[in-house]
């Protein structure tokens, strides 16, 4: 038999407890020689508070979802599919399918460039009135015209020397106005 990852189903939010209650089982069950590893796939995320504060967070890629290295029998099946929480394997016509190298890497987001936050998570929409606090146009004050999370920038237009100026700002840059 060989290790393997499966993907395995949980309820929305419990895919933590699934995880704790799994170890637990596979603890008192004696299964440490057929189920080696969990993961829940999670990439860091930097959401933009008010006032410009940033906080990073976890945030899961794949709500419901946990990974499990395991060898596949019928008794380590038996030990997961049991596990409260749990409501099954995916994979066609009730058989676990199991992932490949690439897939499993894919989905944990394995890669060289270092655990610097992927996303970014900002409330700004189209329309909110912000103030640009640090840089030379600190002190104006503008509507969001464009907002690019990924990038973490927004557009602004500003009104500068008595005309509408579009004006390109990253989140730090400015504050959202009451």
């Amino acid at each position: 038999m060989s290790k393997r990852w499966y993907i395995v189903h949980t309820y929305s939010g419990y895919e933590n407890k699934v995880k704790a209650d799994l170890e637990h089982r596979i603890e008192t069950m004696g299964m440490q020689d057929r189920i080696f590893d969990i993961q829940i796939p999670t990439e860091r995320v930097t959401e933009i508070k008010e006032g410009g504060k940033r906080e990073v967070k976890d945030s899961k890629i794949f709500p419901s979802y946990v990974l499990v290295r395991m060898e596949m029998d019928d008794d380590a099946w038996t030990c997961v599919r049991n596990t409260p929480g749990v409501t099954g394997f995916l994979g066609a016509n009730g058989k676990p399918a199991p992932l490949s190298r690439d897939e499993y890497n894919k989905m944990m987001r394995k890669s060289d460039k270092g655990d610097a936050p992927k996303r970014t998570a900002v409330s700004l929409e189209v329309g909110t009135s912000v103030r640009v606090t640090t840089g030379p146009l600190a002190g104006f004050d503008g509507q969001v015209s464009e907002v690019n999370a990924e990038a973490g920038k927004i557009k602004v237009s500003l009104l500068i020397f008595g005309r509408e100026t579009p004006v390109e700002l990253t989140f730090d840059q400015i504050e959202v106005v009451a």
